[in-house]
């Protein structure tokens, strides 16, 4: 086995237990693995964001191949930035197979400046003189992101309800009000389910009489609906928990030189030492209060 693959397994161990040492208390081992975890995914999701939307859908539009002109001033900025990072910036332009819509100013799709710009603007917050350059490029990002979000929310969740909950009760094959079919009882069940946790939130009218009973039912499927939703999320970590365990137990082995083992013993002796040494400070300065 390749000493690469030796290491990794030691540093997932490393890892995995200095997050689950919080459980005792919070410590080093912790605070490094905690650091290296927000890190890391900081600089992946950065690169994974930069590499698959700005580069291709922003630059690609900007300065695409297909109107590539060493003559032209615009790719003349274009290769001084290739020059800085030509892996972000290949010679010839970016060759993402994005149209022309239009060139103004010897600029393909001279519109693209604007987020680009807008992009400008948010990296500015890191200077603290002109950081308020910043909110516009924020505004707009989150301005746009909730139309988004609430259009496609409107779309998949509420008319989506809507069509489940006006689903017809008709089954060819049995007779029409026939509870065995599922089909019908599902529908039912959604009817009931809407309407009564609609109601369950209409403030208009105090809940009281059949109002009131009505509400809570649809209580009953809030908690049903809640309890599920937590039921998959717990049952989605705990799967993620069980692997950790299961490559503990892996890398436990001989072949990994019993990493398990030998991180686990060190990190208890280190603790332990840490908590005699703390409980022995504690001692001292309760003394000197007295």
């Amino acid at each position: 086995m390749s000493t690469t693959i030796i290491l990794g397994a030691w540093i997932a161990v490393f890892l995995t237990f200095g997050i689950f040492s919080y459980l005792y208390k919070d410590n080093p081992f912790y605070k490094t693995a905690e650091h290296l975890f927000v890190g890391i995914s900081a600089g992946y999701w950065t690169s994974l964001f930069f590499w698959t939307q700005i580069q291709p859908n922003l630059f690609g539009r900007l300065w695409p191949s297909s109107n590539y002109s060493s003559d032209s001033f615009w790719y003349m900025i274009y290769n001084g930035l290739g020059f800085f990072y030509s892996p972000g910036f290949p010679n010839g332009g970016v060759d993402k197979g994005h149209e022309i819509h239009n060139v103004v100013l010897g600029i393909p799709n001279i519109h693209y400046l604007i987020p680009f710009a807008l992009g400008i603007m948010m990296l500015l917050s890191l200077i603290p003189k002109i950081s308020w350059f910043a909110r516009w490029g924020i505004a707009y990002t989150v301005g746009m992101a909730a139309g988004l979000r609430a259009y496609g929310f409107l779309n998949s969740n509420v008319i989506g309800q809507i069509k489940g909950t006006a689903a017809s009760f008709s089954d060819p094959n049995l007779p029409f009000w026939s509870l065995t079919s599922p089909s019908i009882f599902n529908s039912i069940v959604i009817l009931v389910g809407t309407i009564t946790g609609l109601l369950y939130f209409y403030f208009s009218k105090e809940h009281k009489g059949i109002l009131g009973k009505i509400s809570k039912v649809g209580i009953y499927f809030l908690m049903i609906s809640f309890g599920a939703s937590f039921g998959f999320a717990v049952m989605g970590r705990i799967s993620l928990l069980i692997g950790r365990f299961v490559d503990l137990i892996k890398y436990s082995g001989s072949e990994y030189y019993n990493a398990t083992l030998w991180i686990l013993v060190a990190m208890i002796i280190i603790l332990g030492y840490d908590a005699f040494k703390n409980r022995g400070n504690n001692s001292s300065v309760s003394k000197d209060a007295a």
